[in-house]
Order: structure tokens, then C-alpha cells, then sequence
């Protein structure tokens, strides 16, 4: 099992959950399936000490563990590493 951190965006909100799952796709897939009219992606870098996890369940975060990323409407940003 795998645990990445999924952000949603939907005109002004953007944020992101950490999922887990047995793939990176896999983890996508359940982010869009709660999320049907949300764009979905990964959240890079994927932090390598959290990414592998002991157990067989599949697990989304709920609401209270969501970080909320954005409310306004603007573009998404990319952090760039220098």
C-alpha cells in the first residue's frame, strides 16, 4: 500500500487530502470518484518516508483532514525548487 496526498480543484477551491491505496492510480481514481466534478491530480513531491504504508485498506481522508489549498479564483501555482 501506497499513501500520496490527491488535490482536488473546482473553479475557486483547491485542496487536498492524503489517500491510501495500491497504486498511485488507484489513489487518483478514489479522489475522482468522491470528487466526480473536481480535476484531480497528484501532489508532487511525493513525500518518501509517508509513501509506503503497512496494511491492505483502502482509506480517504474525510473533510477534517483536508488541507484547504486555495479559495479565490486564480490559476493554480507550482512550487519551484531552486
Amino acid at each position: 500500500m501506497i499513501k500520496v496526498r490527491v488535490e482536488a480543484h473546482e473553479e475557486d477551491a483547491l485542496f487536498s487530502l492524503p489517500v491510501q491505496a495500491e497504486s498511485i492510480n488507484r489513489a487518483v481514481t478514489i479522489m475522482k470518484e468522491r470528487h466526480p466534478s473536481r480535476d484531480v491530480r497528484v501532489v508532487f513531491p511525493i513525500d518518501p518516508q509517508a509513501f509506503f504504508v503497512e496494511g491492505s485498506k483502502e482509506t480517504g481522508a474525510g473533510p477534517s483532514e483536508s488541507r484547504r489549498l486555495r479559495s479565490h479564483h486564480h490559476s493554480p501555482t507550482r512550487r519551484r525548487d531552486n
